[in-house]
């Protein structure tokens, strides 16, 4: 499948409810990303709305999840297929379990402690204060808040910018982070979970082998896992 040319959000949440998922970046699987179906002068440019505007006002939506999701790396997901991924990358556990069974660690469990407090999230700035990384304890951050989005655990909910003196907002946005259940309700999020987990890797991976037929089983595999 060829992606259409993309050049505005609307456009942008319309192929993502249409195909299902989309990485932001390039990825194993050639063709399947924003970047690629996007021209080149609407990244990074001044005055001109590009892709970091537009995943801002896709995930404010408040319909499809933008968060670190693709091989640990930012991409889309419509509110179809939002479910299945939950119950493939969850393995069957809530957070809790994973955490009681020894597979998430501790930095993780700061993080959803903390996010647990605040139903409507917290900017990253503020969540790694609360949660404790600071100065020589700093570390861990970053890769827990990872695992935490592969895992669904936890979502981009908006994007808000710091002002100047004058009340102007510049910078790029900063992400509100939040657990996904607060954001897209406990009931959509879980609504696969009557399915074996295997079972909805199965139908993510037949789902991208029909989109892209020329797509290996192991590019699938890496960049859904």
């Amino acid at each position: 499948m060829k992606l259409p040319i993309i050049v505005n959000a609307r456009e942008l949440a319309d192929l993502v409810r249409e195909i299902g998922f989309l990485p932001l970046f390039r990825s194993e699987i050639e063709g399947f990303s924003l970047q690629e179906c996007t021209p080149a002068g609407y990244w990074f440019v001044k005055d001109v709305e590009g892709p970091w505007e537009w995943r801002e006002e896709v995930a404010a939506g408040g319909e499809i999840a933008y968060a670190k999701l693709f091989n640990k790396k930012a991409g889309f997901i419509s509110r179809e297929w939002y479910p299945d991924f939950a119950n493939y990358r969850r393995d069957g556990y809530d957070f809790d379990a994973r955490y009681d069974d020894g597979l998430a660690s501790m930095s993780s469990k700061r993080i959803m402690d903390v996010l647990l407090e605040y139903g409507d999230g917290l900017l990253s700035s503020d969540l790694k204060q609360k949660a404790g990384f600071v100065k020589d304890a700093a570390k861990g951050f970053d890769t827990a808040m990872t695992h935490l989005q592969m895992q669904t655990y936890i979502t981009a909910s908006r994007f808000e910018y710091k002002q100047d003196k004058e009340g102007r907002p510049y910078g790029w946005g900063v992400g509100r982070y939040a657990v996904t259940e607060n954001v897209f309700g406990a009931e959509w999020v879980t609504s696969r979970y009557e399915a074996k987990p295997a079972e909805s890797k199965e139908r993510i991976m037949e789902h991208v082998a029909k989109l892209f037929p020329d797509a290996n089983e192991k590019a699938i595999g890496k960049l859904i896992k």
